[in-house]
């Protein structure tokens, strides 16, 4: 078993080159290869080197920065170089290294800051594993930001990447320490702050001062590359997210056979900022996908799957489950799975457990309230019959489906009436 180990501990060598260019007609972008001087994990000796290894660790791999070109294609602007974030971090902001860092560390902060990158207005934190987020929250301060997402999702977070768009103080440290990651990244640490989470030896611990500036990269394009099993590859413009403030939603109606179909009830205040969120979060999460959110916190978060009441209803089971393991977690100090099998064992009170599984019963799993976000239209009515029978209270999604309408009446027909908005934009992600 220690020699299977050993190829997690390995840093793969790399044959790919130190520059790259890309040429779109006569345009070019030039791309150099990143690496640190890093002291190795085994032997300790500073070697130089990029990404420790790719998606695993039989696969090279190499990260570059955008270092000259300006591209722009139909009137579009591109990204210029001197914008980089993951791609231009210095050994002096690695303010611990840790394990040599892999695409899949990049991979998760790159798409925590894509998520964060609308959430500026107030204190976030995004934790992300196989770069899809794990919990998203708002707080009144970055600690409670991190609580709430990390209690979203206990379970999930274990070995993931943390990405926060305040400073971390010590409080935050101390909760952050208090689990297994892999990342941490802030645009600064208060005194202290780092020695704290210097105590896991393996953690990286970023410090990326941009972050503090990442509401500027909204409306920045860049060209996105997928390479297919033929050596070819499909580029694309990336997306923009439209929707900015609540002014921008579209109201949630249609026409069908001549009739006109309309949401009757108007979201409050409270149900709009968490549209907002609930959309803002939505952009980092693959496709199909339908999540929960509550209170600026996600409650359950569905991604990756082929149809979209099945997406739909996976998030409910989740919320469910992640809910119970909350519960638990904060009465008991231990993940509801273990107290499931200690009570099994005649070790732990069954009573209590049961207790546990009808407060998650009765609480819905946390959904009493919460809105309903999807990245694409709903093709019929059961993906928000599913959602409308655990409370929530508001849907935002697209719009533009043929059955609006069946969306539309299922909203009305509920008790107590759920509301709905249209973004009028898709958010795939694949």
């Amino acid at each position: 078993m220690s020699d299977i180990k050993k190829m997690y501990k390995t840093i793969m060598s790399d044959n790919f080159p130190p520059e790259m260019t890309i040429t779109f007609g006569d345009q070019k972008l030039v791309y150099k290869k990143q690496a640190w001087k890093l002291p190795d994990e085994g032997t300790g000796e500073v070697i130089e080197k990029g990404l420790r290894y790719g998606e695993n660790p039989d696969q090279q791999a190499a990260m570059y920065q955008l270092a000259g070109g300006n591209l722009e294609l139909a009137g579009v602007k591109f990204i210029n170089p001197g914008y980089g974030l993951v791609t231009s971090i210095t050994e002096e902001q690695m303010l611990q290294a840790g394990k040599h860092p892999g695409k899949t560390n990049f991979t998760d902060l790159d798409n925590a800051l894509n998520i964060l990158k609308y959430l500026m207005d107030r204190p976030a934190a995004a934790i992300m594993k196989h770069n899809n987020p794990c919990g998203v929250a708002y707080g009144r301060t970055i600690a409670e930001a991190y609580d709430r997402a990390n209690m979203a999702d206990r379970i999930a977070a274990f070995g993931g990447c943390l990405a926060v768009n305040r400073p971390i103080d010590k409080e935050t440290a101390e909760m952050a320490n208090a689990n297994y990651l892999e990342v941490v990244a802030a645009p600064d640490y208060e005194a202290g702050a780092v020695d704290i989470l210097k105590k896991r030896k393996n953690l990286r611990i970023i410090k990326l001062e941009k972050i503090a500036e990442l509401a500027k990269y909204r409306d920045m394009s860049f060209v996105e590359f997928k390479a297919l099993i033929d050596g070819g590859i499909i580029v694309q413009q990336s997306q923009k997210n439209k929707i900015r403030t609540a002014k921008d939603f579209l109201p949630a109606k249609t026409t069908y056979k001549g009739k006109e179909y309309a949401v009757e009830r108007q979201p409050t205040d409270k149900e709009l900022d968490d549209m907002l969120f609930g959309w803002s979060v939505e952009q980092g999460i693959t496709s199909n996908s339908v999540i929960y959110v509550k209170d600026g916190t996600t409650v359950g978060i569905g991604t990756g799957e082929q149809d979209r009441v099945g997406v739909a209803e996976i998030a409910i089971y989740k919320a469910y489950t992640k809910h119970a393991d909350r519960l638990c977690f904060k009465k008991h100090g231990i993940p509801y799975k273990q107290f499931e099998l200690e009570a099994s064992q005649g070790k732990r009170d069954k009573a209590a457990l049961k207790e546990i599984d009808n407060q998650t019963k009765r609480d819905k799993g946390g959904l009493i309230g919460s809105v309903m976000v999807s990245d694409a239209f709903f093709p019929f009515r059961d993906g928000v019959d599913v959602g409308i029978k655990e409370g929530i209270s508001a849907i935002v999604q697209p719009g533009g489906s043929d059955r609006d309408f069946d969306i539309i009446t299922a909203c009305n027909e509920s008790s107590p009436k759920v509301t709905m908005v249209f973004t009028g934009q898709r958010v795939f992600k694949h």
